[in-house]
């Protein structure tokens, strides 16, 4: 490597500031041919030089105003505002940052698995940029060209914050392997923030979605319709195919499906926003109760207890299930007598699996804090009379009914000592 090119790696740790510098695109040394340049040209696409080496950059924008689902990506920027404004504390939190220090992140890659077998051949995300969406896809020429990819790729990136979907699990780890192998020829990885909204979606929509893919989340929440969209699983074989006819056309289709993908990410963060802050007025009873339990789990006991409350005026099984989660959080915090209350009303409205539960914590309260004998008992009898029934037997630990028994027995010799 040059000592110019090695100069040109130290840039970016120079730079300040947080807007996106544009990728540079040098004049083509007189040894490299890049097969199909005015096709790739005509769809955006130009080729960065680096070390003897290319790679291929696409940049497209979009004004904020462009919906992408049930969302416009100017609602990204009141969604980014919307955590700076209300002060809520959770992990997907904006708080502290601008919206144009989030960006959002998808690869694609040879294959599923870890490993330095698998390579990433597209590393795409898109960024606010005054009033414009910048995305930007990398793309791998051939598998040789990795210097060339990551350093067009870590030359002028200066975000905080990744947003990704399992990015946490496959994306950005697949990014640090694949970096290890030409670490030396190009800038180090930036050590960034993670939102991962995949777990997200997981916890909000796993009651009414069988898979949480993202094209399921697109499809039954986000309001996105994908047309004539290549499937994932086949862009690996797509990428093969490229490398030997070097043919634009089936890679351009991979650029759409992670184009789409990363514009999702846009529309997933500003709805999840929406649904946590409470600003979605089409929120379902069922994510509500969804958002309360999430914020319960983190031990946000205040803002659970608000969102929860909602839903306890209506006496269903969401209503039901809100209540459960109120009572054991005020039994964490040793206010029984606001946890019993509470138990006792999810008794008498919910379903047998729910009265289960709430018998069974009766029983331990009225003994062990309460210190009535006669009404412990009688609630463990409830609620071991509900864990005999056949269609919840199979559906319970076996070690359920035993500890109920169990407890039921010793129950009754402290009565009959007492006695």
């Amino acid at each position: 490597m040059s000592l110019k090119n090695k100069l040109n790696r130290l840039k970016p740790h120079l730079s300040v500031g947080n807007q996106p510098e544009p990728p540079s695109f040098k004049p083509a040394p007189p040894s490299i041919d890049v097969p199909f340049l005015e096709k790739w040209q005509a769809e955006q696409v130009a080729p960065y030089y680096f070390d003897q080496g290319y790679c291929l950059i696409r940049e497209v924008s979009y004004p904020l105003d462009q919906k992408h689902g049930h969302y416009c990506f100017r609602d990204f920027l009141s969604a980014v505002d919307v955590w700076n404004r209300e002060g809520i504390n959770h992990p997907l939190s904006a708080k502290g940052f601008a919206a144009e220090e989030l960006f959002f992140f998808d690869t694609e890659t040879t294959g599923l698995g870890g490993g330095t077998g698998n390579v990433i051949f597209l590393l795409g995300y898109a960024s606010v940029s005054g009033e414009k969406l910048i995305l930007r896809q990398h793309i791998l020429p051939h598998p040789g060209a990795e210097v060339p990819l990551y350093q067009s790729f870590l030359e002028s990136v200066n975000y905080k914050t990744l947003v990704t979907y399992n990015g946490k699990s496959f994306d950005w780890p697949q990014v640090k392997t694949r970096h290890t192998l030409v670490r030396e020829h190009v800038p180090k990885l930036p050590e960034f923030g993670h939102f991962d909204i995949y777990h997200a979606a997981r916890r909000l929509w796993k009651h009414k979605l069988d898979r949480i893919k993202l094209t399921n989340v697109e499809q039954d929440v986000l309001g996105v319709e994908r047309t004539d969209d290549i499937p994932g699983y086949l862009a690996p074989m797509i990428y093969f195919d490229f490398i030997e006819s070097k043919q634009p056309e089936g890679m351009l289709g991979i650029l759409k499906h992670n184009e789409l993908d990363i514009l999702s990410l846009v529309t997933l963060y500003t709805h999840l926003t929406f649904q946590l802050c409470g600003k979605d007025q089409n929120q379902t009873r069922k994510e509500t109760y969804e958002v309360g339990r999430w914020f319960a789990a983190l031990g946000e006991k205040h803002q659970a207890e608000k969102v929860l409350t909602k839903l306890t005026s209506v006496h269903d099984q969401t209503s039901c299930q809100a209540m459960l989660t109120l009572a054991y959080q005020h039994k964490k915090d040793h206010n029984y007598v606001m946890a019993r209350q509470l138990f006792l009303e999810a008794a008498r409205c919910g379903g047998e699996m729910e009265q289960l539960k709430a018998f069974t914590e009766l029983a331990i309260i009225y003994e062990h804090r309460l210190k009535d004998l006669q009404l412990a008992a009688q609630f463990c009898e409830k609620a071991i009379h509900l864990a005999m029934k056949s269609h919840l037997v199979n559906s319970l630990n076996k070690s359920t009914l035993e500890q109920l028994e169990k407890r039921h027995n010793r129950l009754l010799q402290k009565l009959t000592k007492y006695l």
